[in-house]
């Protein structure tokens, strides 16, 4: 399975695939989408959605999985982030992705085992999954490859579940 994992934003726009085959995790691709300050920003989102559709079809994952926005005291960031969410998720339903999301605290509990890991805890254990020699940068790309990384352990857990269920 391939697995798009987004960090959404605006300015930027971390994103990681990752290959799960196996029981074993490979990095395919990791990196950012990055929009112009300044930049209007109906323009900024038709940027962040048109690279999205590269992506997918440059590495034609099956799921993206995203984090869910939480609540924010900025109530212009949680806007804007809730726009580019929403661009990030139309083009993956434009290329017919299943589309899987989690909270941060799903996130750092499925890859530190700790709902309240730190930052650089989570990017250690990113590096420790893919077998990488350094933590991924930036850190809006390692975010999105951990994002990657609890769906592919979540849809190992949903399948074993679905099996004993099906029993």
């Amino acid at each position: 399975m391939r697995v798009l994992g987004i960090d959404p934003g605006v300015a930027i726009v971390g994103f990681g695939v990752v290959d799960f085959v196996a029981q074993k995790l490979t990095p395919v691709q990791y990196g950012c989408i990055t929009t112009e300050a300044h930049t209007d920003s109906a323009l900024r989102l038709q940027q962040i959605y048109h690279t999205t559709l590269q992506l997918i079809d440059r590495y034609q994952p099956a799921v993206m999985a995203i984090e869910k926005l939480f609540f924010n005291r900025n109530v212009t960031t949680a806007l804007s982030v809730g726009q580019a969410r929403g661009v990030l998720m139309l083009a993956a339903m434009e290329r017919g992705l299943e589309i899987a999301e989690y909270t941060p605290l799903q996130v750092k509990q499925s890859i530190a085992g700790y709902g309240k890991a730190d930052k650089k805890q989570v990017q250690e254990m990113v590096r420790m999954f893919l077998r990488l020699k350094e933590i991924p940068k930036p850190d809006d790309a390692a975010d999105a490859l951990a994002i990657a990384i609890c769906h592919s352990h979540s849809a190992t857990l949903n399948s074993k579940l679905n099996e004993v269920r099906k029993q």
